[in-house]
């Protein structure tokens, strides 16, 4: 039996708002939902795991509508899902006045509970948010009784505020599987047992790297799994080189070249690193029209020798000043200062003796 499991799709989500393709990702999480659902179909998926965080905030009835509709269109898979911290049960929630489709299990509770497939051989626990914020670390030794052949968790937290997950949390867990949610970086936790999907989608620049989900099957009670890369769109970081030969229309070059290689569709963070002749500075503003850059992290230095500096410069305002910041510990900010201040003075020319 082939199972899917997905987490924090944030339906509704408009990543990096004020950039050219914002509104374009808040239609592509809806996109690349939809996706998945469709290719549940295509592999007649049995069980579709949903673990928290389908909406990025109290859905609306007709998106609700919308999400049933889709779930409707694989009749022959059983999804089951749960509230997350985005999208918990409110008072007034329109979660509670969806009927859902037949082939949908909603575990609303606040406490565990869980749903059988006795034709799957399969149990599926879980419990809903129904405030923003669980303190308590809820997942700690869980048990439970008369389990089935297969049983299976749906779990959503992971940090201080939202039910926090140390590193012996499932350590000896009696479940078979535990399908979490909440961490937007997919990673494993326990191998074929314990696994955070991850977003279908990333939803910030700090999200980089390869989002879908994860695919299951269950044989024999045993399980396997495999991580699927299916987002329409990643982060990326794009290192580039600079050195003492390298000009606007090099440097501008060199980022379009990378851009084109690794995908026009992704979104980039530009980092330029190395050592750039003094008296060079770069018009930056212009990176971000070479494609989806959405930010340039200027990591360079100049390409001079303190040691020189101070030999040339003896007796002068240069050397009191590279004295000045010796004996201070200098952060990325002050050393990015210290640099400016250098160039003033080197600019200065006789003035400096």
């Amino acid at each position: 039996m082939k199972f899917f499991h997905i987490a924090d799709v944030h339906l509704g989500a408009t990543p990096d708002k004020g950039f050219p393709w914002s509104y374009d990702r808040g239609r592509e999480i809806w996109e690349s939902f939809q996706n998945v659902i469709r290719q549940a179909g295509r592999e007649n998926v049995g069980l579709f795991l949903i673990a928290g965080d389908l909406f990025h905030r109290q859905p609306l009835l007709k998106e609700l509508k919308e999400v049933n509709a889709l779930f409707a269109s694989i009749p022959n898979t059983k999804i089951v899902l749960i509230a997350g911290n985005h999208d918990y049960i409110k008072e007034n929630s329109f979660y509670k006045k969806i009927s859902w489709a037949k082939n949908v299990f909603w575990l609303s509770k606040e406490e565990l509970s869980y749903v059988d497939f006795a034709d799957l051989g399969v149990r599926v626990y879980g419990f809903s948010y129904h405030s923003r914020e669980i303190l308590e670390a809820r997942y700690n030794q869980m048990q439970i009784s008369s389990p089935m052949p297969v049983n299976i968790l749906l779990a959503h937290g992971g940090d201080e505020t939202h039910i926090p997950i140390s590193g012996d949390t499932f350590l000896y867990t009696p479940f078979d599987y535990v399908a979490l949610g909440h961490i937007h970086k997919p990673q494993v936790l326990q191998k074929n047992k314990v696994i955070y999907a991850g977003s279908l989608e990333p939803l910030d620049k700090n999200e980089t790297g390869a989002h879908g989900y994860i695919k299951g099957e269950i044989r024999k009670k045993e399980i396997y799994t495999e991580f699927v890369p299916s987002s329409i769109r990643e982060y990326r970081t794009v290192s580039i080189q600079v050195g003492k030969d390298t000009t606007q229309f090099s440097l501008e070059n060199e980022i379009r070249k990378a851009i084109g290689e690794q995908g026009e569709e992704h979104l980039y963070t530009i980092l330029l690193e190395g050592k750039k002749p003094v008296h060079t500075e770069f018009f930056t503003d212009a990176f971000y029209k070479l494609g989806n850059v959405r930010e340039i992290e200027d990591k360079t230095t100049m390409a001079y020798s303190k040691e020189q500096l101070k030999e040339n410069y003896k007796g002068s305002i240069m050397e009191a000043y590279l004295a000045l910041f010796e004996k201070e510990e200098r952060t990325e900010e002050m050393e990015k200062a210290f640099q400016y201040g250098v160039e003033a003075l080197l600019e200065s020319g006789e003035e400096l003796l």
